[in-house]
C-alpha cells in the first residue's frame, strides 16, 4: 500500500499530468503529451483504492478543463454582463463538473476489482476512458471540448478517423498510454510486445493518412469566406446594422470571381423576414448576375409560432434555411427554465429561448451542389454532422467566436473542424465574425486561414466529394460498443493478479 507521503505525489503527479493534456491541442499543437499524460495516469490509478482512485482522476481532470476551458469565464465576464468574480467562480464550478467524468471513470476502474495489470492497462482504461469521453458529449447536453481524439490532428493517429471517428482515435490514445505505461512496468516479454504494439499502432495509422475512401465529384470551385470582424459589442446595436451590412457587401463585391462566398452566424443582424425584401432580394440578384452562390448565418422568427431559430440560409434557394439543431445551454437556450430561471438569476441568462431544427433536415444547395450547414458549436459534433452524408459535397460551418475573445478557444474550435474534415473525407469551410476563418481540405489540413480580430477575406479551391468513409456509414457505435465490451470482459476475466 502507498504511504501518505506517495499518496500526496501520485495526487501531485495526477494533477500535473491532467495540466499538461490542453498542450496537445491547438494553438501548441504537442499532439504525444496526452499520450504520455494517460501514461502516467494508469501507473497512477494501477491498484488504488476506491477513494483514492476517484481523487487522482478528479485531479487529472482539475488540471485538463482548468487550463484547457478556463476561458469561458470571458464569455460570462466580458459579454454576460457579470463580475469579475463571479464569472471565475462559475468558471471553477464548471471545471470542478467537468473533472467528475475522469474522477467517476477512475473509481470505477478501482471498484472494479481487475488486478491484472494487462487487463487493466491494455482492456479496461482505453475503454473506460473512451466511455467516460462518450458519455460527457451527449449527457446533460454534452461538452465534447478537449477529446483526446482532437489533439492528434497533426499525428498519425489521425490516418484512423474516416475509420473510427473522434472517439475511435482517442481510444487508440488511451491505448498508446497504456501501452507505454505496461512498457514500463510489465515483464519482459510483455515489455516487449507493448512497444512493438505501440510502433505498429502509430506506423499504422501514418498509413492510413495516404488512404481514401472518398472520390472528387467534380470541377473544384472557389471559395471566399467573408471575415467582417464586428465587435460582439457593437454587433447587435440598431444604430450599427447598416454599417455591418455595408462592410458584408463590399468585401464581397471584390471577390465576385468567386464561385462561393460565405459569410458567418449572425453576419446579417436582424431577422430574415425583416430583410428579406429590402436586402436579401437585391443582394441575391446582384450575386446571381455573377453566378455567384451565398451563404450566410441569420436569425429566423417564425411569426406564426413565434419560434427563433438560429439558421443558415443559401441565396440560390430563397426562403429555404437550415436550423440550428444543438444549441448552447445558457447561451442560446435554458435548460429546465421553470425552475432555473429562478435559481440562476444572478446569471446573465436568455430571456427567450431558441428552437433547435430537426437532425435531418432538407440539405442547402449553392454553386450547384448539395451542402452540409452547421452552425459554431455543432462542429463538435461529429455523428450530428454524418446525417447529411454522403450526399453534401462539401460541408460549411458558420461560426462566431468573438465569445471567446483572444483564447485557447478558437485555435480548439478550428481543430474540431479539422478532424471533422478527415472524418467524412469533405473539404469544411468554416466562416467566422473574428476568427479563425479557414478552408480545410479533405485530408484535415488547414488550405487558408484568416488572422484573428482581422477584417479579411481568404479564398482557395474546394473539390466536392462524393462517397462514404466508414464512420460516416456507422458512426460512434461501433468503438462504443467495442469499448462496452472490453469493460465486461476485464472485469470478468481480469480480476485475479497474472
Amino acid at each position: 500500500m502507498p504511504t501518505a507521503s506517495g499518496k500526496r505525489w501520485r495526487a501531485l503527479a495526477a494533477l500535473s499530468c491532467g495540466a499538461l493534456v490542453p498542450l496537445g491541442f491547438a494553438p501548441f499543437g504537442w499532439y504525444p503529451l496526452p499520450v504520455l499524460a494517460l501514461a502516467a495516469l494508469v501507473l497512477v490509478l494501477h491498484r488504488a483504492g476506491t477513494r483514492e482512485a476517484f481523487l487522482y482522476g478528479w485531479l487529472f481532470g482539475i488540471g485538463q478543463f482548468g487550463v484547457g476551458v478556463s476561458w469561458i469565464y470571458i464569455s460570462i465576464y466580458l459579454y454576460g454582463n457579470a463580475s469579475l468574480a463571479l464569472s471565475i467562480a462559475v468558471m471553477l464550478l464548471f471545471v470542478a463538473f467537468l473533472a467528475l467524468y475522469p474522477a467517476v471513470m477512475a473509481w470505477a476502474l478501482a471498484r472494479s476489482g481487475v488486478r491484472s495489470r494487462t487487463g487493466f492497462a491494455l482492456a479496461l482504461f482505453p475503454a473506460a476512458w473512451t466511455l467516460s469521453e462518450w458519455l460527457r458529449s451527449w449527457l446533460f447536453t454534452g461538452f465534447p471540448w478537449l477529446n483526446l481524439g482532437y489533439s492528434q490532428v497533426d499525428g498519425p493517429l489521425l490516418g484512423f478517423a474516416p475509420l473510427l471517428g473522434a472517439y475511435g482515435v482517442g481510444w487508440l490514445v488511451a491505448l498508446s498510454g497504456a501501452l507505454i505505461a505496461h512498457a514500463l512496468r510489465g515483464a519482459v516479454v510483455s515489455r516487449i510486445g507493448a512497444v512493438a504494439a505501440l510502433a505498429l499502432l502509430w506506423l499504422g495509422g501514418s498509413a492510413l493518412n495516404h488512404v481514401y475512401w472518398t472520390d472528387a465529384a467534380g470541377t473544384p470551385l472557389t471559395a471566399s469566406l467573408v471575415q467582417g470582424n464586428i465587435p460582439q459589442d457593437l454587433k447587435w446595436r440598431p444604430e450599427q446594422q447598416r454599417a455591418t451590412l455595408e462592410r458584408y457587401v463590399e468585401l464581397s463585391r471584390r471577390h465576385l470571381d468567386s464561385d462561393l462566398l460565405v459569410w458567418p452566424e449572425t453576419a446579417v443582424p436582424a431577422f430574415y423576414d425583416q430583410v428579406a425584401t429590402s436586402f436579401l432580394e437585391p443582394l441575391r440578384e446582384e450575386m446571381e448576375s455573377h453566378s455567384v452562390s451565398l451563404m450566410t448565418g441569420i436569425p429566423v422568427l417564425d411569426r406564426s409560432h413565434w419560434q427563433y431559430f438560429n439558421a443558415v440560409i443559401s441565396l440560390d434557394q430563397p426562403g429555404r434555411f437550415y436550423y440550428k439543431v444543438h444549441l448552447v445551454p445558457f447561451g442560446e437556450y435554458l435548460p429546465l427554465r421553470d425552475w432555473l430561471a429562478r435559481v440562476l438569476s444572478f446569471l446573465p441568462v436568455p430571456q427567450a429561448d431558441f428552437n433547435s431544427g430537426d437532425l435531418r433536415q432538407p440539405l442547402l444547395h449553392a454553386a450547384g451542389y448539395p451542402v452540409g450547414a452547421s452552425i459554431c458549436y455543432e462542429i463538435a459534433f461529429g455523428e450530428q454532422l454524418i446525417a447529411a452524408l454522403p450526399q453534401a459535397a462539401f460541408l460549411v460551418n458558420v461560426s462566431n467566436d468573438a465569445w471567446f475573445g483572444d483564447s485557447l478557444a478558437p485555435h480548439q474550435h478550428l481543430e474540431m473542424a479539422r478532424l471533422r474534415a478527415r472524418e467524412t473525407e469533405r473539404f469544411v469551410l468554416r466562416a467566422t465574425n473574428t476568427g479563425i476563418s479557414a478552408v480545410i481540405d479533405a485530408g484535415g489540413k488547414v488550405v487558408a486561414r484568416s488572422r484573428q480580430f482581422e477584417t479579411q477575406v481568404i479564398s482557395a479551391a474546394v473539390e466536392p466529394r462524393s462517397g462514404a468513409t466508414p464512420y460516416v456509414r456507422t458512426g460512434n457505435w461501433p468503438v462504443v460498443t467495442v469499448c462496452l465490451v472490453a469493460v465486461l470482459m476485464a472485469w470478468r476475466f481480469g480480476r485475479r493478479p497474472g
